[in-house]
C-alpha cells in the first residue's frame, strides 16, 4: 500500500508513481537509463474528490495504465510523481 504524501489532487485528478523501468533488455544487456523506456505503469498514490460529472474510479493503492505523455510530472520531498487528469488513465492492473 502506498504511504500517505502531502500533495493532495484536485477534483478528478490522480498522483501516481511510476514503476522502476527494466534494467535489462530481453536478451540481457544491462540498460543505462537513457535507453530504458519510460513505464506506463504506475502506483496510485492519492486521489481527488472527483468531480460532479466524473466521479473517481481510482483508489490509492491501484496499479494504473497511463496515456504515454499524459500528466505533469513533480519532485515533492525527494520523490518523483505525476499529476494527471482520472481521464489520462486507460486501465487498472490486477
Amino acid at each position: 500500500m502506498a504511504k500517505a504524501v502531502g500533495i493532495k489532487p484536485l477534483g478528478a485528478r490522480v498522483l501516481i508513481k511510476k514503476l522502476e523501468a527494466e534494467e535489462k533488455s530481453k536478451g540481457g544487456i544491462i540498460l543505462t537509463s537513457s535507453a530504458k523506456e519510460q513505464p506506463q505503469i504506475a502506483e496510485v498514490v492519492a486521489v481527488g474528490p472527483g468531480t460532479k460529472d466524473e466521479p473517481m474510479e481510482v483508489k490509492v493503492g491501484d496499479k494504473v495504465v497511463f496515456s504515454k505523455y499524459a500528466g505533469t510530472d513533480i519532485k515533492f520531498d525527494g520523490t518523483e510523481y505525476t499529476l494527471m487528469s482520472q481521464s489520462d488513465i486507460l486501465a487498472t492492473v490486477k
